[in-house]
């Protein structure tokens, strides 16, 4: 699998950018994200158990425009 870089948070600080990648997984459409690791108590508890081999992660919403920006030039928009 490979990722290819779709693009970071224009407000980021170097070191500190949150980014969407699409992967070319041929069984399904997947992203990675990047983003700040979530530690609040108050949304762990409200999101409930997450597994062990999972993490909550917080992204910008800017960063999702390039989820959509890609979904558009796919479908020719």
């Amino acid at each position: 699998m490979h990722a290819k870089f779709l693009g970071k948070d224009p407000e980021s600080q170097e070191g500190q950018s949150p980014t969407l990648f699409a992967t070319d997984r041929t069984d399904r459409v997947t992203y990675i994200a990047q983003g700040w690791k979530v530690t609040d108590p108050q949304v762990l508890a409200d999101v409930g158990p997450v597994p062990d081999h999972e993490t909550l992660i917080e992204i910008p919403e800017d960063v999702l425009k390039f989820y959509a920006r890609r979904y558009q030039e796919e479908e020719g928009h």
